[in-house]
């Protein structure tokens, strides 16, 4: 969570500002207790259920107790909250590549290796970093999110109306995202559907991860094949039906076909050897996965709007280093 600076001496403390949060997909299913004690960084835990119980936190403005569950589509108040001085971390302002602002909307080009927000290990992401570079923005919240280390279009909303109505056409199924992947492995289809159910876990140390579980969320990608390189490399098109975590990343791996790069569900003796180039390649430091296009409704206009960001450069040079490959017939 983004902690507005005030001046004041050391030995003060920091008001945050009340914000309105939208809960997403991945969010649903945990306790409003757990969810606060995540986003808010420094905040003592006896605080958080003080705010909890004299009614300060709201969802959808209405009280809750601890024990309530999240719900996609929630919009929770958390109210302002006071931290150690000393708690304080600073926020560098930031700003990413515009690939359309207006009044309503904001949509950048992320690049590979920012979380989208603070959090799980994080401390600061795109939307603390654009809210430090726009101290005068009286509103900035996610449409959606991308992994870490997926670059590419990411969706902010300026309004609340907005916010409200990307989310209602996700919900709906009208938002069109498309994803550009190099998986490893000599890929057959053209085109092809894949459904799996996906469930949600935490490891030991702490970390979420998706695994394909019957009785898990049903999820839906369509995988279409753009470009060969021999049996070793593909490059394919992912279109996303569904919006699960992690779910194209899960969906290839089970698949046997893993993203080049993936550090959680890849192949981690291949992901070694592209760190490093070769006379046959160069080298890939990253994982190869691209948020390229995007289609929806303008949610002032009414208007359809198709946006496009160019495959991240690093992404571009290894597919160069691979040789020219063989174009699918359909693509």
């Amino acid at each position: 969570m983004l902690m507005q600076n005030s001046a004041s001496s050391p030995s003060s403390q920091v008001q945050s500002q009340a914000q309105l949060v939208t809960i997403e997909e991945e969010d649903a299913g945990q306790r409003i207790d757990n969810y606060l004690l995540r986003i808010c960084k420094g905040v003592p835990k006896s605080h958080i259920y003080r705010i909890l119980r004299s009614g300060e936190v709201r969802v959808n403005k209405g009280r809750i107790d601890q024990t309530y569950r999240l719900q996609a589509g929630d919009i929770v108040r958390v109210p302002p909250i006071r931290i150690a001085q000393g708690n304080q971390s600073t926020v560098p302002a930031a700003e990413f590549k515009i690939l359309l602002e207006d009044s309503h909307m904001l949509v950048i080009d992320k690049p590979a290796g920012v979380a989208v927000h603070g959090g799980s290990g994080v401390s600061f992401g795109v939307i603390e970093q654009l809210r430090a570079s726009r101290p005068d923005a009286k509103f900035l919240e996610l449409v959606h999110r991308l992994d870490r280390e997926t670059s590419g279009i990411l969706l902010l909303a300026k309004k609340r109306s907005a916010l409200t109505n990307l989310h209602e056409q996700i919900r709906d199924g009208l938002l069109d995202k498309r994803y550009l992947t190099l998986v490893a492995g000599d890929w057959k289809n053209q085109r092809q559907h894949i459904k799996l159910p996906l469930h949600k876990y935490t490891t030991g140390d702490g970390e979420r991860r998706v695994r394909v579980q019957e009785g898990g969320m049903a999820s839906h990608t369509v995988f279409r094949l753009l470009r060969k390189y021999g049996e070793e490399f593909a490059l394919l098109e992912a279109e996303l039906k569904t919006g699960r975590t992690h779910q194209i990343r899960v969906h290839l791996s089970a698949s046997g076909f893993a993203i080049a790069g993936d550090d959680k569900y890849g192949d981690f003796a291949l992901n070694r050897n592209l760190q490093k180039a070769t006379d046959k390649r160069g080298a890939l430091k990253r994982m190869f996965l691209h948020a390229w296009q995007i289609t929806f409704t303008h949610p002032d206009s009414g208007k359809p709007v198709t946006l496009q960001a160019p495959l991240a450069a690093e992404c571009e040079q290894f597919l160069k280093s691979l040789g020219p490959g063989v174009a699918s017939k359909e693509s």
